[in-house]
């Protein structure tokens, strides 16, 4: 092991606390929680717990200016003009729903929802929800053979009745990274607003919301190494300022009387009731550490672990890669499949050589009918993993393949 990944490592408690040997490469499904994290959210829940915005005493001020320090900190990772475009939610399934619920006002009959075949069902069926309701349509942009958008099929389905474009930024099963100023242009082109589910994309280095040129973004803090049950949704301050709220209750309003309420501004219209405030400060806690991270040499990185694991999937009988082969607009994310082989006993044999790895549809079933599939097993490289988490599952692997075919 290098003296870097060494040193990052020793930012993850998880690493000196698990006997060897632990390769963990589940990480598109949770990340391991950072040291940084760890430590906001056990001070909050055992030396400064208290309720936040509206408490007077002492207690309660302290941990509502350390909430909106933790909202500034993910203003800054995800390059928001301002920290009140930001709502904290319970991760990127609730930011998405509430980013079709607050849009589906704007929705009538006969509209058109544009989602991708790539996508996970939090960004899928949110959209059937509201279309149902809406009388709207939803379509989908299709997949090459190599797992990517097709971009050839914009003009076709990106159509005069396009009201919202919702996509990954990064697929959670192919790794495909979308061209987001694709997206934007085509989107732009018909009127549409665009939504991107950044929960894969997030975990790989601070980003530039304004510069992709979406309306609304989520993220969720579980994949970003900081603690379940908490996520973001962002959104141009112009658009949320028109946006109705979703859920109702506690802190989201001015006024309430019997008859009708009336709403607080963003972010407070959109978070209702008691908000993951330990969670949330351990969201803002990774995101200011990862931030002083070098992600160039970070991302090149990444890059050769992912080339090695592709270069060793692919020397092996058998398997077969679901996703681009080569390193160009993709990320740490590799799929496949083995002959003869279900995902779940690749998986659980690999388990016995300390390899943590997904098996399963991940939760993208239309993807899945795509390629033909009931299930992939999945490998997902994050910022601790190094060349020997990689020779585990490669070794693992033909051991697997030898013993049940």
């Amino acid at each position: 092991m290098s003296k870097a990944v060494d040193a990052l490592r020793r930012q993850f408690p998880i690493f000196a606390s698990r006997p060897a040997p632990f390769h963990y490469l589940d990480n598109a499904a949770t990340g391991q929680i950072c040291r940084p994290a760890a430590d906001a959210l056990i001070h909050y829940e055992t030396a400064a717990r208290a309720n936040v915005k509206r408490g007077v005493y002492r207690l309660a001020d302290e941990a509502s200016v350390a909430f909106h320090k933790a909202r500034a900190e993910m203003a800054a990772y995800l390059g928001a003009e301002r920290p009140e475009e930001v709502i904290f939610t319970s991760g990127t399934t609730l930011a998405l729903n509430i980013a079709a619920h607050a849009l589906a006002p704007r929705l009538h009959e006969g509209d058109e929802i544009l989602l991708s075949e790539l996508e996970h069902h939090s960004n899928i069926v949110p959209w059937q929800l509201v279309a149902q309701q809406k009388g709207a349509k939803v379509r989908a942009i299709p997949v090459t053979d190599e797992g990517r958008l097709d971009y050839d099929a914009l003009e076709r389905v990106v159509t005069d009745r396009t009201r919202i474009v919702a996509v990954s930024h990064c697929s959670n099963v192919t790794g495909a990274v979308t061209d987001v100023g694709r997206i934007k242009e085509a989107a732009s082109a018909v009127g549409a607003l665009l939504v991107v589910d950044g929960a894969q994309r997030a975990p790989h280095g601070p980003l530039d919301v304004r510069a992709l040129g979406c309306d609304l973004y989520a993220c969720s803090g579980h994949k970003m190494f900081a603690a379940t049950g908490c996520g973001v949704l962002w959104g141009r301050r112009e658009l949320l300022d028109e946006l109705p709220p979703f859920l109702g209750g506690g802190e989201m309003i001015r006024q309430v009387s019997i008859e009708r309420s009336t709403f607080a501004p963003p972010p407070h219209r959109f978070e209702a009731g008691t908000p993951p405030i330990g969670a949330a400060l351990a969201m803002g806690a990774a995101a200011a550490w990862l931030s002083t991270l070098d992600w160039g040499a970070l991302t090149e990185r990444e890059m050769a672990l992912t080339g090695r694991l592709l270069d060793g999937l692919s020397a092996i009988d058998g398997v077969r890669i679901q996703g681009p082969r080569g390193l160009q607009g993709r990320a740490g994310v590799v799929s496949f499949d083995v002959e003869d082989v279900h995902a779940h006993d690749v998986c659980q044999m690999l388990d016995a050589d300390g390899v943590c790895l997904r098996g399963g549809h991940h939760c993208a079933q239309p993807l899945m009918d795509r390629f033909g599939l009931a299930a992939t097993t999945r490998a997902s490289i994050a910022l601790y993993n190094d060349e020997a988490d990689i020779d585990a599952l490669l070794t693992g692997l033909e051991k697997t393949i030898a013993r049940l075919r």
